[in-house]
């Protein structure tokens, strides 16, 4: 017993630690994603502004655009509306930047995005939340090359690839006393300049796309829970049947 509560303990420390070393690193506690992997008009929604503003410069190179008929585009949807230049539907999807010229601009090549929801995740919560708190973030700041910073990622070297949707805006701080110092704490944004979305649709069009880029981590997801849904049901029922012909093995012998 005594062990089992040290190893508790050990387990509660650890958490501790990992918070910490989150919080040390910088940024802020990150939003909770919405739930939109079932979605399939929001799935829709996300791969054409994935499409738009990020294939531009980031690859999904494990994804390909045949694979969106799994939520609920045909081909012609996706040659129409998915796909600009010379790729056919069974190609991967490959950032339209060259990669000599983003590593020129940008210090390195843009990574992958194919799996950036499930690589993400940490102590702050799952890659989608902090996708979903990062493209929700991005904030003016003319003192970095780009003229960009992120609460969730201080000193990114992405500038927004949104802006244009979200506006500009400026963080806004409150002064707080603690230990004896004072701190600046984050408490709202003060809007610049208007983006063409309201800042409630800009949350839900980064929902959709945070949902897509979750379903894309793993587009079997939807259809493993379901069987794993049936599964269980499955051995309930066998389960139950088991226990029903061992009682009735065992009545006469008793």
């Amino acid at each position: 017993m005594k062990n089992l509560k040290k190893l508790a303990l050990g387990f509660v420390m650890a958490l501790g630690l990992m918070a910490g070393a989150h919080a040390a690193g910088g940024g802020i506690a990150w939003d909770k994603a919405p739930k939109k992997t079932n979605d399939l008009a929001a799935l829709q929604n996300g791969a054409k502004l994935f499409v738009n503003y990020c294939l531009n410069c980031h690859s999904a190179a494990f994804m390909r655009y045949n694979r969106l008929k799994d939520i609920g585009l045909t081909d012609q949807q996706i040659k129409d509306n998915l796909m600009f230049s010379t790729e056919r539907v069974g190609d991967t999807m490959k950032a339209a930047i060259d990669p000599v010229q983003a590593k020129d601009w940008f210090g390195k090549n843009p990574p992958d995005l194919t799996l950036m929801a499930r690589s993400r995740s940490g102590p702050g919560g799952t890659g989608a939340d902090y996708l979903y708190t990062y493209l929700r973030t991005y904030y003016r700041d003319e003192t970095k090359p780009t003229g960009w910073n992120n609460l969730a990622m201080p000193n990114v070297g992405m500038p927004n690839p949104l802006w244009e949707l979200q506006g500009e805006r400026e963080p806004v701080y409150t002064e707080k006393e603690e230990h004896g110092h004072k701190v600046q704490i984050f408490s709202g944004w003060k809007q610049v300049k208007p983006g063409t979305m309201t800042p409630l649709q800009y949350d839900q069009a980064i929902g959709d796309l945070v949902g897509y880029m979750q379903w894309m981590a793993e587009p079997a997801q939807n259809t493993r829970v379901r069987i794993g849904v049936w599964v269980l049901i499955f051995l309930t029922f066998f389960t139950f049947i088991a226990w029903r012909l061992n009682a009735a093995y065992w009545k006469d012998v008793k």
